[in-house]
């Protein structure tokens, strides 16, 4: 039985409660958005950052999925997901407040931006372990792939909107005011959480979820992915995956600005682009999942999402040439990664016990954590000393060669859960 009430055969479209839910999470995705732009080109351009402070801002925002991913998933599983929801939002927000603030004042520097990268960043991580335990209990697992659907489409559309505000808002006036906007929208968000009516229906009887320390938590989680050999891979996809993709978080910026100089307003259209493919991914992957299953669309769809990636690196040219090759990677990744997340998604929540739903998700957090600083770190070093585009080809190959692993995995047999 779910939350809201909702049967199998009843739309999301007449779900009042998901609704508030979906709101919530288009507002602040847009949000998200100007920030993961706002911060790094803040540091570029307003503070002058190297390659390796750029992979440092990279690391920072990382970092906390180790430490949250390890305490906050038994935390979720104790308790009711939607305040814990409601309060990573104002965290957000209020943190964010402090860059416009100290720009303003004239006291902007790189450590803070270090710090707000960092709080932000745990914040999040928070919100996504409680999101996605959070839906299954909200509309029902038979609902999942729908309803990830559905949230697919606000993500595409942030990933439209966001940039491309922020290319305008940086264009016309400042990075801090950009990233002042995106305070609002977490407020906003957690408006709509908390006008949700229906209260979360108990998670079912797991004895280990009224007490115990944080690491027999993590381990729960980690043994209890491990066990599925399905979650198991999805796991070693994602945490191989994340350290070649850290490579891209600390240097795409620094190469789009500094190597193809590239605008903001360029920038942010760039990344637009890919929003409405990935818009056009959250549309047909409901279609696509129906077709060939959850497993054989997450194996195959995320290789091709990888592979995509090569015409970044491929880059070079006058700016509005190199901009078109962007966008071509823009176009692929985000729209077959859309369809990936969606069935990777769907796939989880479907296979792990409502119970376990944070500490899993936890382990989730912190493996993909501690590979992605790692990349960060080492992404950054390596793009100040053999260049950004050859490091980016590097990420490239690691990316697909990670992706991969799931064509030779119990994925491609996992056709439902």
């Amino acid at each position: 039985m779910n939350a809201g009430g909702a049967t199998a055969s009843t739309t999301l479209w007449r779900h009042p409660d998901f609704l508030k839910l979906w709101a919530a999470q288009s507002v602040s995705s847009l949000g998200a958005r100007i920030t993961r732009e706002g911060l790094p080109y803040a540091a570029v351009v307003s503070l002058g950052a190297s390659p390796a402070q750029i992979g440092i801002l990279a690391a920072v925002t990382r970092a906390p999925a180790i430490v949250v991913g390890l305490m906050g998933g038994g935390l979720v599983d104790r308790r009711r997901r939607r305040p814990i929801l409601i309060g990573a939002d104002i965290g957000r927000a209020i943190v964010l407040a402090s860059i416009p603030i100290a720009a303003w004042s004239h006291v902007l520097a790189i450590g803070q931006i270090y710090l707000v990268a960092a709080l932000v960043g745990a914040l999040s991580v928070l919100f996504d372990i409680a999101d996605h335990a959070y839906l299954p209990s909200l509309i029902g697992r038979e609902q999942l792939v729908d309803g990830n659907s559905k949230l697919a489409v606000t993500e595409s559309v942030a990933e439209i909107g966001g940039p491309a505000l922020y290319g305008v808002l940086f264009q016309l006036f400042t990075a801090p005011i950009a990233i002042a906007v995106n305070a609002g929208t977490y407020l906003f968000s957690a408006a709509a959480l908390a006008s949700i009516g229906v209260g979360e229906t108990p998670t079912p009887g797991d004895p280990a979820a009224s007490r115990g320390h944080f690491v027999a938590d993590f381990r729960l989680g980690l043994r209890t992915a491990w066990a599925d050999p399905s979650v198991r891979t999805l796991l070693i996809v994602v945490t191989a995956g994340a350290f070649f993709g850290a490579f891209f978080s600390a240097l795409y910026i620094i190469y789009a600005v500094k190597v193809l100089h590239l605008t903001a307003a360029m920038l942010g259209a760039t990344v637009a682009v890919g929003g409405v493919a990935a818009l056009f991914g959250a549309g047909v992957a409901g279609r696509v999942i129906a077709r060939f299953g959850l497993g054989p669309t997450f194996a195959v769809s995320a290789v091709i999402a990888a592979a995509g990636s090569i015409f970044v690196p491929l880059a070079h040219g006058a700016p509005f040439i190199a901009m078109a090759m962007l966008t071509i990677s823009q176009l692929i990744g985000d729209s077959v990664g859309t369809v990936t997340e969606i069935a990777g998604r769907s796939l989880r929540q479907s296979l792990v016990p409502l119970g376990l739903m944070g500490r899993v998700g936890g382990a989730f957090a912190v493996a993909p954590g501690v590979t992605g600083i790692l990349g960060a770190l080492v992404g950054g070093a390596l793009g100040g000393l053999i260049g950004p585009q050859a490091t980016l080809f590097i990420a490239t190959a690691g990316l697909t060669a990670a992706a991969a692993i799931s064509l030779a995995s119990p994925l491609l047999r996992r056709a439902a859960p």
